[in-house]
């Protein structure tokens, strides 16, 4: 049974969760809570899994409600656009990924080195994009570059950053 400590429930203040819409809670469930090493503080209605000081909820979608008129929830479709992720941040991303594709996980690549951070993708069962990475040339001051655009081509912008 889930007590108040676990719960997203804060006495004062807020705290940030994260809700995905899943086609199957117990399998999401199980996935946050066995590759993210989360503590699973509700079993559904909804699925609430705590990982490292925050939840992830995860319920089915479904149709509009009085709160929030006229939006539907769905999971995403394979191939659908990507508009945001997790983001998780880990002190040893090797140790992470071996321990993570012991446990099932599939990732899109192994972690690559980008200068500032070392970093790979994941999905979950549904498909939602996960980012995992490792600060590592940030921490000496090295960050990523930012990608050159449109609009930067005409002001030799796009030069000056490569």
């Amino acid at each position: 049974m889930a007590t108040h400590a676990n719960l997203p429930a804060p006495v004062e203040g807020i705290v940030l969760t994260h809700f995905l819409t899943v086609r199957d809670v117990v399998r999401s469930r199980d996935f946050y809570a066995a590759v993210f090493g989360g503590e699973v503080v509700l079993e559904e209605n909804p699925a609430i899994v705590k990982i490292a000081g925050s939840w992830i909820i995860m319920n089915p979608g479904g149709g509009p409600t009085p709160d929030k008129p006229g939006v539907s929830l769905t999971a995403p479709e394979s191939g659908d656009p990507v508009s945001s992720f997790l983001n998780v941040r880990v002190a040893d991303i090797a140790a992470f990924y071996a321990d993570a594709v012991s446990k099932g996980a599939e990732f899109l690549t192994e972690p690559i080195d980008r200068e500032a951070e070392l970093r790979c993708y994941l999905r979950d069962p549904d498909g939602y994009l996960i980012e995992i990475g490792q600060a590592t040339g940030m921490l000496r001051g090295v960050y990523a570059a930012r990608e050159a655009t449109a609009g930067d081509i005409g002001t030799g912008l796009a030069r000056a950053r490569t």
